[in-house]
């Protein structure tokens, strides 16, 4: 099986695949519909990967060969744009699937990813998924729903930054990562650089320090070198409280 990790030096370590049955991940599409996809041979069908923190396992512009899922980690999904600048479109974790804007529509991939901490995936190949999708009309039917709610992300995202304040978007973007991935000890858990809140709010380095530094002011965050933590949840909800439109998405 040809993985995109192919068109790069992409070191895949031994590691014993862990049965769909027996996942943890009950958000994972796969574990979801893995009663009416336990007949097939689908499930057994998958390649189990590790990568290291800050590997590149999705090429931007790579031939589309399959989608991951992600089993155990955070994975950065971006963009590049004019002048190389990168964009970063979301961050994932275990049970989402990445590569799926590709899929059965592009020839290549529209994205990279990389591997923000150990990741462990699970890979189906194209053919694989193609075949069961015509295969099992429920998992199609979850599949199209899939991609219906993503649709609907992207354009909530497209919105906010076509009508947010910078101050406004980074507000957005630090309640966005603690619905999405917590926070222990006071601080989120998803420990980042200013370039990666940078690259995702479309602003600047410099934009990010001025913005953070005045958030601490108000006492609204706190940080800590990369760590960064919110104080008042409610406060910060304030700051963008006329684009409701976008906060629980």
């Amino acid at each position: 099986m040809t993985l995109i990790a192919s068109h790069q030096t992409f070191k895949r370590q031994a590691l014993s695949s862990v049965a769909c049955g027996a996942c943890i991940n009950e958000n994972c599409l796969i574990k979801r519909n893995f009663q009416s996809l336990s007949d097939s041979k689908f499930v057994d069908q998958k390649t189990t990967l590790r990568c290291k923190k800050g590997q590149q396992f999705i090429m931007e512009g790579a031939p589309v060969h399959g989608l991951y899922f992600v089993m155990k980690g955070k994975v950065k999904v971006f963009r590049t744009g004019i002048n190389g600048k990168e964009h970063i479109v979301r961050f994932s974790k275990e049970g989402e699937i990445i590569g799926h804007r590709g899929f059965g529509t592009e020839e290549c991939y529209s994205i990279g990813a990389i591997a923000l901490e150990h990741t462990v995936l699970c890979y189906f190949s194209k053919d694989v998924l193609q075949g069961i999708l015509l295969e099992n009309p429920r998992f199609a039917y979850d599949m199209m729903l899939f991609y219906a709610n993503e649709l609907n992300r992207s354009e909530s995202k497209v919105k906010s930054l076509s009508q947010m304040t910078v101050r406004e978007r980074v507000a957005d973007m630090l309640l966005y990562i603690n619905r999405k991935f917590g926070s222990t000890n006071g601080f989120l858990n998803l420990p980042l650089s200013r370039k990666e809140y940078a690259d995702y709010t479309g602003t600047s380095e410099e934009q990010i320090i001025r913005i953070f530094s005045t958030l601490k002011k108000e006492k609204l965050i706190n940080a800590s070198g990369k760590k960064i933590g919110i104080n008042d949840i409610n406060r910060l909800k304030n700051e963008i409280s006329e684009h409701n439109f976008f906060l629980d998405s």
